[in-house]
């Protein structure tokens, strides 16, 4: 086992350009770092240093560093190269959670996009969170209910902590605030639904592009291409990663045929139904159908399952 120099500076690479990285230290500064050619030789078959890792840096001065040695990672947010299939490529190393964050309107929540965010947490073992932004946008739902949003998010209440947000207005921040704290928590959404404007509010020494919304789509203009990692004001261990190579990753290694175990509102009758291989789609006997007839599951969600156990992909 290998150990960093004693005279080595800890830190997290919040950025990465090809052969360079920015690596913040505990006390702040950031060193553009490349890597030392004895770890090239090392790490095969994924990246040798991505976003997200802790490393060990020698400050060789005027800003500059050494990367001496990178931690094991504890978890990484990861998909295979398209063109070999056998090379992980790192979205982003040591995630501790995820939050998928959609707006109220403008552009319209998706919701068969957020189920499709939600396993692919699942499939690795990520705790999520959902955030509705853009509540100041918020208006009286279809059916009497006096939040539209809290009535187009009400299935995910009981298998996921919900947040309602407005960077505007400051509604939920606090909140959000705990839920971040001493945690790296990677943040996905479609384009326009407030990402860079939340992190803004979270963190105002940071200058990043506001999306604009697309009035003929309704889609918001991509602004942010690569992962970068934030540190939240306040304090030194929260870190909050703009990632949007999650989208990427939808159902990649996603074994369909057990689909079902990453929908936690079914797990707990997985082995009720009357065929032990029940796909929940039209077999006599199936537990999950009965419960979805009778208000227990959520149609929608059950919809979402339905058409990725089929094969079919989610539209976007």
């Amino acid at each position: 086992m290998s150990y960093p120099p004693a005279d080595a500076l800890p830190g997290i690479v919040v950025r990465a350009y090809g052969k360079f990285f920015d690596v913040q230290l505990a006390d702040g500064r950031e060193l553009l770092s490349t890597i030392k050619g004895g770890l090239r030789r090392r790490r095969r078959g994924t990246d040798i240093v991505a976003v997200g890792d802790t490393v060990y840096v020698t400050d060789v001065g005027e800003g500059e560093g050494r990367i001496e040695f990178v931690a094991p990672r504890r978890s990484a947010l990861s998909r295979l190269a398209r063109q070999t299939g056998d090379v992980e490529q790192v979205i982003l190393a040591n995630p501790d959670q995820a939050l998928f964050l959609f707006a109220v309107q403008n552009p319209e929540p998706h919701r068969r996009l957020l189920d499709r965010f939600l396993i692919m947490a699942e499939s690795r073992g990520l705790p999520a969170l959902v955030g509705v932004n853009k509540m100041d946008l918020d208006g009286p739902g279809a059916n009497g209910s006096p939040s539209r949003a809290r009535e187009l998010f009400a299935d995910y209440e009981c298998l996921y902590p919900v947040l309602y947000l407005s960077a505007r207005t400051g509604e939920g921040m606090d909140r959000l605030r705990q839920a971040l704290i001493g945690k790296v928590t990677a943040v996905a959404g479609p384009s326009g639904a407030g990402k860079s404007s939340l992190l803004n509010t979270l963190d105002p020494t940071r200058e990043r592009a506001v999306g604009a919304i697309s009035d003929a789509t309704g889609k918001g203009r991509h602004t942010t291409i690569a992962t970068v990692l934030h540190r939240v004001p306040g304090d030194p261990a929260t870190f909050v990663a703009d990632t949007p190579g999650i989208r990427a990753l939808s159902l990649q290694g996603v074994d369909l045929e057990h689909l079902d175990r990453l929908f936690p509102e079914m797990r707990p009758l997985l082995n009720t139904c009357r065929y032990a291989d029940c796909s929940h789609l039209q077999e006599p006997g199936c537990a999950i159908i009965a419960a979805v007839a009778a208000g227990l599951i959520s149609l929608e969600r059950y919809e979402s399952y339905a058409k990725l156990r089929r094969g079919e992909i989610a539209d976007e």
